[in-house]
């Protein structure tokens, strides 16, 4: 197998595999990079070519001898198709031999977890630790694995299953999806800042994503009284999951309960369009000096609506 550095050229082919790939995401696409402002990054994605055929693509970048993937999107690593075990192997070495060519010193990669795999198959996780990678890092993540046979409500917790029915019957919440990023971002962005953080996206970013990859994103707001309260945005990153980055809540309407109410609609609506799994996102204490710190007020919030622990985990490796 060859290993050569992306170039442009090859933008509609590299696409084109990650949407056809068994572990790819649109946090992969050359499409989704193109929301970033022009010299932001400077990229040094990876192709794996056999025979002028894509059998792997590493998006990332290069900087003082590391290689990370993902930078600027939330997944990265390595993305195939649903190969051997025996391809799989080569792949990993020959990334590893191009990075000691070109005098690389480590690797650091972070795929999106096993939920987002079309095949759930961790050909990738063991040819990677025995070729020498370790895990760097894990992160508690939670989703909830959707079933149209089962009733949504019957599977959250009795007070969540309380509130939502009062969402309806008593404060009369309407839930719509639009494109209203001017009523969402700003009670997002003053969500954050009570946390002392700022969110991953600017309004204009999210403006850009949404021209860029329109189906890819759907805003769902809540209104009380014709006023926005609350709200979710949605990804969706690949057929499989719907991933849910942002909440966001008008804090003195809280008792109106309307996350529990925008929550059992982003897992209604993903649930009749055959998505597989919501994924509610990591649970860290960013406020701990530990990275891997759990959140154990967000991971119990979470349970309530049946998520489960998914890890998401980082590789390493010193070449």
């Amino acid at each position: 197998m060859e290993v050569i550095r992306y170039t442009d050229d090859w933008k509609e082919k590299w696409d084109e595999f990650v949407l056809e790939s068994n572990n790819g995401t649109m946090f992969h696409m050359q499409k989704f990079f193109e929301y970033h402002q022009p010299g932001k990054f400077s990229w040094d994605h990876l192709i794996v070519l056999n025979d002028d055929q894509i059998k792997a693509v590493l998006p990332g970048t290069l900087k003082d001898g590391m290689f990370e993937s993902p930078v600027g999107a939330s997944y990265g690593s390595l993305v195939t198709k649903d190969i051997y075990f025996s391809e799989t192997m080569e792949i990993v070495s020959s990334i590893l031999d191009y990075g000691k060519k070109n005098n690389f010193k480590e690797f650091l990669l972070t795929p999106a977890p096993i939920i987002y795999e079309e095949y759930q198959n961790q050909n990738l996780d063991f040819a990677m630790l025995w070729q020498g990678f370790n895990f760097s890092l894990h992160y508690i993540s939670s989703a909830i694995k959707l079933d149209k046979d089962r009733d949504i409500l019957s599977r959250f917790s009795s007070t969540v299953r309380r509130n939502v029915r009062k969402t309806f019957r008593d404060f009369n919440l309407r839930v719509e999806v639009n494109d209203k990023y001017d009523e969402f971002y700003p009670i997002l962005l003053d969500n954050k800042s009570k946390h002392d953080v700022k969110p991953t996206h600017s309004y204009d970013d999210l403006l850009k994503l949404k021209e860029l990859m329109p189906d890819r994103l759907k805003l769902f707001m809540v209104y009380y009284k014709d006023k926005p309260i609350a709200g979710s945005l949605m990804f969706y990153p690949n057929i499989n999951v719907a991933l849910c980055f942002y909440n966001m809540l008008l804090y003195d309407y809280a008792e109106y309960k309307p996350i529990q109410r925008v929550m059992y609609e982003v897992v209604k609506d993903a649930t009749e369009n055959n998505y597989k799994y919501v994924d509610i996102g990591v649970s860290q204490d960013t406020k701990a000096d530990n990275p891997m710190t759990p959140s154990m007020s967000l991971i119990e919030f979470k349970e309530k609506f049946d998520a489960k622990t998914v890890m998401r985990n980082t590789f390493h490796i010193t070449l």
